[in-house]
């Protein structure tokens, strides 16, 4: 009997000992998988909430690249222009390559920027980060989202930027996929970077207004008694606009630089960034760098708001159901 007793004793310990490390390995199991979830959850966030501005702009953004080009006239005159000249898809042309764009880009500034506020948040006494360091995190963001997103920014301004060429010099891209394939078969791997240096530059420059204007604006309405929908409406408006107003002159360089062709001599039109920058400053003057504002900031607000709304809509969805 005292065998028995003492066998079904030991038995008992066991399979305790055995449930608590089958207990103790879900666990582990369940804190790995929620470091991975956290950790790639604001690239996800990033990235859709970026297509889905990008769904929505995609026609201003063609007429913001045609009056950069050089046409003449009001946004609603060139739009119509373009609808009846080369149809309604034409406002379209380049949809693929603009959701390529936002799943590369956007998806690397705003995961990267979350990451790098994160990290200052615990380096910091209170928890708090400074304006400058916002603007640190804002253009570190932007300049390497942009390194990723810029064959996807080429293709897309080539894409749209194909109307306005005479009939024998128009590529003719069927999508994103084949502009992507064509370009590093006629031009080399390189080809892909083209103009990749002011995208850079124009990227560092937007993502620092948008971003850090975004956070700090966050802050002050908040301090000022805001919350909820006042904060990400007033936030997300103001960040529009200074990420319009730093990044312009960057885009219009960015713009002239993807869209060149060689000369008769085989040359291209400009050397380099700087050198198409001052050849504009030269011959156009500094407003050159600021055509088409109205149409860019109709296209950059809206799209800055609709990223940053759609953005905070993810995160509190996430929240409301644990994730």
């Amino acid at each position: 009997v005292r065998q028995r007793r003492s066998c079904a004793f030991t038995s008992s310990s066991e399979q305790k000992r055995r449930t608590c490390e089958r207990a103790a390995a879900l666990s582990d199991n369940a804190m790995a998988e929620s470091t991975v979830w956290n950790n790639v959850k604001p690239y996800i966030n990033g990235g859709s909430s970026g297509m889905m501005a990008t769904c929505c702009i995609q026609p201003l953004d063609m007429v913001k690249v045609r009056i950069q080009l050089g046409m003449t006239g009001s946004p609603f005159g060139i739009a119509s222009h373009v609808v009846k000249t080369e149809g309604v898809g034409a406002l379209y042309r380049g949809l693929s390559a603009g959701l390529l764009r936002q799943a590369t880009y956007t998806t690397a500034r705003l995961g990267l920027f979350e990451q790098f506020m994160q990290t200052l948040r615990n380096k910091s006494p209170n928890g708090e980060v400074s304006i400058q360091g916002k603007a640190a995190a804002g253009l570190a963001a932007g300049g390497l989202g942009a390194l990723v997103g810029s064959p996807a920014d080429l293709s897309l301004i080539r894409m749209q930027a194909d109307g306005t060429l005479p009939m024998e010099q128009r590529r003719n891209y069927k999508n994103a996929g084949d502009a992507l394939l064509r370009i590093m078969k006629e031009e080399g791997v390189g080809g892909l970077f083209a103009g990749a240096g002011p995208t850079v530059v124009r990227a560092m420059s937007l993502n620092m207004g948008m971003l850090a204007s975004n956070e700090q604006a966050k802050d002050m309405l908040k301090q000022a008694g805001f919350q909820g929908a006042p904060v990400t409406f007033g936030a997300s408006a103001i960040a529009g606009f200074f990420a319009s107003f730093f990044s312009l002159p960057f885009d219009f360089v960015k713009t002239q630089m993807q869209k060149q062709q060689p000369l008769p001599d085989g040359t291209l039109p400009f050397k380099n960034s700087v050198d198409c920058a001052m050849q504009t400053l030269t011959k156009h003057g500094p407003m050159r760098f600021y055509a088409g504002f109205p149409t860019y900031y109709v296209r950059i607000a809206p799209h800055a708001m609709i990223t940053l709304i759609a953005l905070d809509a993810l995160k509190e969805a996430q929240k409301k159901f644990g994730l």
